[in-house]
């Protein structure tokens, strides 16, 4: 019997993944799905990813399904990704919103698809060391499809390897603790983050309203349509003077013409336009 994945079976992965959670996997993608899918597969004793397939599809199984669309979901991730959405914060967002709020109003900030929660605590970070009083201003919503992933954001846990990937030494000194071979945020960060489970091509449960949104590396993964909704979805939870941060590679023109694109420093935000 062959291991191998064969067309059939990639189609109905594809299909899956598409269903719960609007990723495009194109053709070609066969690799990707073999390698993340591969664990899985070891993990229940099997022989190999078309072993793993056919089962699910012979035995429809909800919870292995989960697995198997959680597995194909992208978690790369790092602290100050890309960097200008984070500096922009501090020297022009916050500004900004603290000139057009009363003195002390919360600021709500959703970090979505947060991954393993390092976004989430690097606009933490930044706020806490910015901003007087922040543990008790700043809410930060951090979401992500992954059950795993949700979890690990809330136990702020993370390896000496994932705090090597962009945390300054300085924030390493201020921020964390180490706790045997991990380092462990500091307990009035993580209450300033609430971690939930959230799939942005879903319904939105009752959410925001929010100041800034950092929606960033998701969007490349959906078609046209999905774009255009999930960009919809999100400035309805958004106040009407609200930012929003894509990834480097993303934009709302040509998908959706009720944003407006501002420059800030060497990279851009979104916001709502007037009347939307």
């Amino acid at each position: 019997m062959t291991t191998a994945l064969a067309t059939p079976g990639f189609d109905w992965v594809c299909q899956l993944v598409r269903r719960e959670s609007a990723i495009v996997l194109a053709p070609g993608k066969e690799y990707l799905v073999e390698a993340r899918l591969m664990p899985l597969a070891r993990q229940m004793g099997l022989a190999g990813v078309a072993e793993l397939v056919d089962r699910v599809r012979s035995r429809p199984d909800p919870a292995t399904n989960r697995r198997i669309v959680e597995a194909l979901t992208t978690n790369e991730t790092s602290w100050f990704r890309d960097g200008d959405p984070f500096t922009t914060l501090t020297s022009t967002v916050v500004p900004a919103l603290q000139a057009a709020r009363r003195p002390n109003e919360q600021i709500n900030i959703w970090s979505a698809a947060c991954s393993s929660g390092q976004e989430a605590y690097t606009i933490g970070m930044l706020l806490a060391d910015a901003l007087p009083g922040a543990a008790g201003r700043v809410r930060i919503t951090a979401t992500d499809l992954s059950r795993d992933m949700v979890a690990r954001t809330r136990a702020g846990r993370f390896s000496q390897l994932e705090v090597n990937r962009g945390l300054p030494a300085p924030m390493l000194v201020r921020h964390f603790t180490r706790v045997g071979t991990e380092w462990e945020i500091a307990p009035a960060l993580r209450q300033m983050v609430t971690a939930s489970e959230l799939n942005l091509a879903g319904p939105f449960p009752r959410l925001g309203p929010f100041d800034v949104v950092y929606l960033r590396n998701v969007l490349i993964y959906f078609d046209p349509p999905t774009k255009r909704e999930v960009l919809r979805k999100v400035r309805q939870v958004m106040r009407p003077d609200g930012w929003l941060f894509l990834g480097a590679a993303e934009t709302t023109l040509g998908v959706d013409d009720t944003w407006e694109r501002v420059p800030c420093g060497r990279g851009s935000a979104y916001r709502p336009t007037k009347g939307n």
